[in-house]
This record gives C-alpha cells, sequence and structure tokens, in this order.
C-alpha cells in the first residue's frame, strides 16, 4: 500500500459518495458512476461531478477532532485534546514524538494524494470530452479549478511533512497486481514547493482563459448573500489562486512575489482599506444533513491551551480576539488529563460555536498579514508597522505599534498577530518553525518534545525499502 495505490481505492469513494455527501452541492444522481466511467466514457456531467467531488475531498479531515487543524493546534501550543480513550493526544502528539505507523503520526498523507489523484483522472477526463460538449473556454475554467485544489493538496502534505519531503510525480497510470505499480520519488521540501508554485501559476493563466464559466456547482464555502464576495467565477477563483499563492511565496520567503500575488493583476481579494472585511474569504463547510461531515472541533475534549490568556494579556490590555474566540470556563468544565499538569478551562466557542460552523481555507485578515511580512522583508518597513497596525488595532483593539522595530522585534510582533487573528485555523506551528521559532512554544512538561515535522506514513515507507526519507522521523 503506498501513494498511487492508496489513492485508487479512496478516489472510488469520492466518486461513489457525491449524492449523499455533498454538502450544499446540488449534485445530481449518478447511480453513483466509477473511476472507470470517468476514465473510459467521460462526459461534461460526469467530470462535473467529479470536480464537486474533488471539493468534496480537500475538505477531507480539515475539521475532524483528529484532523489537521486540531493536531497542527495541538502541535503549535494552541489547543489540547483530553481524550481518555486515547492517550496518543498527549503521549505522541505533545509528550513524544510523531510515529509514522499510527493515525497521528502517519497523517495528512494518503487523503491529499487521493485527491491529487481525482485531479489527474479529471484532465485526463477533459481532453476526450468534445467541444461540442464541453467548450474550450470551460475545459480551461476546469484546469484551471484542478490545479488550484491540487496545489492547496500538495500544500497540505509539505507544511506537515516539511524537510522528509513529499512525492510529486503522482500522474502514473493504475496497474492491478501482480503487476509492479511504479512510484514516483520522494523529493526534497523545495522542489514540492516549485510544483505547488507552478500548479498555481500554471492555474491562474487557465481561469483567465476560462471566461465561459465553471460547469459545475461550488459550496456556499466559496460565496455568500453578496455576490460581490464570490469565488465561484473563473476571474473571482483567480482571487483565490492568488491568495494562495502570496501564503506559498511567502513560505519560501519570496517576499516580492507575495506582494506581486496580493496586488498584481490578476490579483488577490486582498483588502486593507477602512471598510475592508477581515473575514471575506473562503471556508470549508459542514452540516448536520444525513450523509454530509459536522464540524468535529466542537469535540468537548478540545480546550485552548492555556497560554493564549497569558499572552493575550502581555499587553496591558485583553486582546479583543481572545476575547471574541474562546469562553473562559468554570472548574466544573475544565479539562485536565491525571497525572499530568494539563489543564484548561479555555474553550473555542467564538470560532466553532456549533457541528455546523465554517472552517477557514484563507481569509482577508490572514492577507494583510502576509502584506505586513512581505513589506518587511523587502525594506518598506513603516508601510509594513502601519499594516500590522490595521489588523492590531481593528481585529484585537490594541494599542498602535509605534518606532522602527528591529527584525527580531517585527517577527516578535507579527507572530503574535497572527496567532490571535488565525488563532485555531491551523497555522502557529507552521509559523513558528518557518521563522525558527520552535523553540517559543512552552512544552507543559520538561519532559515533553517539539515534533517539527511528521514522518513519512508507514505503509508508503513499506513500499519502499531502503527510502532514505523514511529513516526521517518528526523531530
Amino acid at each position: 500500500m503506498h501513494t498511487i495505490r492508496l489513492a485508487s481505492f479512496a478516489l472510488a469513494g469520492v466518486l461513489g459518495s457525491l449524492a449523499v455527501a455533498a454538502c450544499d452541492f446540488d449534485v445530481p444522481d449518478l447511480n453513483n458512476p466509477s473511476l472507470t466511467d470517468l476514465e473510459n466514457d467521460p462526459n461534461a456531467v460526469r467530470i462535473g461531478a467529479a470536480c464537486t467531488g474533488l471539493l468534496i475531498g480537500n475538505r477531507s479531515n480539515k475539521a475532524a477532532p483528529n484532523g489537521l487543524v486540531s493536531q497542527l493546534g495541538i502541535l503549535g501550543r494552541e489547543s489540547y485534546n483530553f481524550d481518555t480513550a486515547d492517550p496518543r493526544y498527549v503521549g505522541e502528539l505533545l509528550g513524544g514524538t510523531l510515529n509514522k505507523g499510527s493515525p497521528f503520526g502517519g497523517n495528512f498523507w494518503t487523503a491529499p494524494y487521493a485527491n491529487i489523484r481525482l485531479a489527474n483522472v479529471i484532465l485526463h477526463a477533459l481532453d476526450k470530452v468534445s467541444t461540442g460538449e464541453l467548450s474550450d473556454a470551460k475545459k480551461q475554467a476546469v484546469r484551471g479549478f484542478v490545479h488550484t485544489i491540487e496545489a492547496l493538496d500538495l500544500l497540505e502534505v509539505i507544511v506537515t511533512h516539511d524537510t522528509n519531503g513529499a512525492v510529486i510525480d503522482t500522474d502514473q497510470p493504475i496497474v492491478e497486481p501482480p503487476a509492479i505499480q511504479p512510484l514516483g520519488a520522494i523529493v526534497a521540501k523545495d522542489a514540492v514547493y516549485t510544483e505547488i508554485i507552478r500548479l498555481l501559476d500554471n492555474g491562474v493563466k487557465e481561469l483567465g482563459d476560462g471566461k465561459e464559466g465553471f460547469p459545475f456547482v461550488f459550496s456556499s464555502g466559496y460565496h455568500n448573500d453578496d455576490a460581490k464576495l464570490t469565488f465561484d467565477t473563473p476571474p473571482t477563483f483567480q482571487t483565490f489562486n492568488r491568495a494562495i499563492r502570496a501564503r506559498v511565496a511567502a513560505y519560501v520567503k519570496d517576499y516580492p512575489g507575495v506582494l506581486s500575488a496580493l496586488s498584481a493583476p490578476p490579483m488577490s481579494f486582498l483588502d486593507d482599506s477602512a471598510t475592508a472585511d477581515f473575514n471575506r474569504g473562503v471556508y470549508y463547510v459542514y452540516s448536520t444533513k444525513t450523509g454530509d461531515a459536522v464540524n468535529g472541533l466542537i469535540n468537548p475534549n478540545i480546550y485552548g491551551h492555556r497560554s493564549l490568556q497569558d499572552d493575550a494579556m502581555m499587553t496591558g490590555t485583553m486582546d479583543a480576539r481572545f476575547s471574541r474566540k474562546v469562553r473562559i470556563v468554570g472548574d466544573d468544565e475544565a479539562g485536565s488529563v491525571t497525572g499530568t499538569p494539563l489543564m484548561s478551562n479555555l474553550r473555542f466557542e467564538g470560532i466553532y460555536p456549533s457541528p455546523e460552523s465554517r472552517v477557514t481555507v484563507i481569509r482577508n485578515e490572514e492577507l494583510l498579514l502576509l502584506k505586513a511580512e512581505a513589506l518587511f522583508f523587502t525594506g518598506k518597513v513603516p508601510e509594513a508597522v502601519t499594516e500590522l497596525n490595521i489588523v492590531r488595532t481593528r481585529s484585537g483593539n490594541l494599542p498602535l505599534l509605534e518606532g522602527t522595530p528591529s527584525t527580531a522585534e517585527f517577527v516578535t510582533d507579527l507572530l503574535y498577530e497572527r496567532r490571535y487573528s488565525l488563532m485555531f485555523e491551523g497555522h502557529r506551528w507552521i509559523d513558528a518553525r518557518r521563522f525558527d521559532r520552535l523553540n517559543d512554544l512552552p512544552l507543559d512538561d520538561p519532559t515533553y518534545k517539539r515534533n517539527v515535522r511528521y514522518p513519512i506514513p508507514l505503509p508508503e515507507c513499506n513500499a519502499r525499502p531502503g527510502e532514505p526519507a523514511c529513516e526521517l522521523g518528526s523531530i
């Protein structure tokens, strides 16, 4: 079992579940179309349904109690999971090293690659559909969409596995045993980011050619009641593509690239005006409808890390973001783990109040912070402080930062603003690592570990005897 093979199994499940697990999508009943139908007899309807499936697959495992936001929150000392039925939330994620054979340390590999496999199948299917059924412009719109989502899935793999690397040669044919399945190499982090950038840059060009619209529906996470805020047409989806491109550019310290993606046509949806909506953006959506997924971050075992409250008061004024996002509960509702120093009376009810709460993919408040970061590291220090203060004063209700900060001072200020503006959205662990500030994360107990990356999962390693990347761990 390994990347390509696992993906083939999951793909059939994605297609087979469209009619029942489509969130608020309006998907036609395709009688559970098979992978073979999409590969060998594609048409516009099947491609559209598969694109909807790509959105569903991209949402996978983001808001589960053991999903991306939760696990990265624990590693980044934003949250705890005091589930007494599974001690690995403490013993592995907080106290020990990540185990490649567990559902914790072995996470964030199979599901993204399953979705990338579906992306490749869609792209091949497009070439087989006549222009009479699906115009060239609509095909380009689909290609731009697919490449953007594929980049997002690959980004999930590399931000979790970091210097352990990832596979980028994923478009291999499926072969059945006893034939030997070809395997793409596990390549270094830099090569993975280069591929993500290629996918995003190709995607934005293809979206520009897709002026006739998308031949499928999006979830409400890509649009809302104000038509100006939609991201479900090729031109508006371009702004989403560029927003993700700006994030990726920051991750590789390409700060001119951040500013270009944010503000050079075709530009992101950045808005730093006096009337800017910080929550404008793209979201994963959940519901309690039969067959759909709920937001598992409301799990009663999940608590905020107690340092959130302490550090929110470091300015002498309580940060409004903390007050807005976190509820302080009484002793009767507090959580703890017997025999450890772990305890908390903080709940994220302001962020995720219900099982139908949305989870952020990317929103305007992050874009403002990306702009501040890029301005500082391109020498525009006063402008960077101004941009940081827009978020700090309007979102945090805190006093202005003044003066000309050193690099270390600015990074400290930036990480503070990102911590509270993007609280429990999956960023703090990544931010601490990319600025070499992992030692700033509290340990709770001096014997605990700080994991810096996920290992390559055991099933993948079993398919690759002698693979050097499989010898690398999480520390």
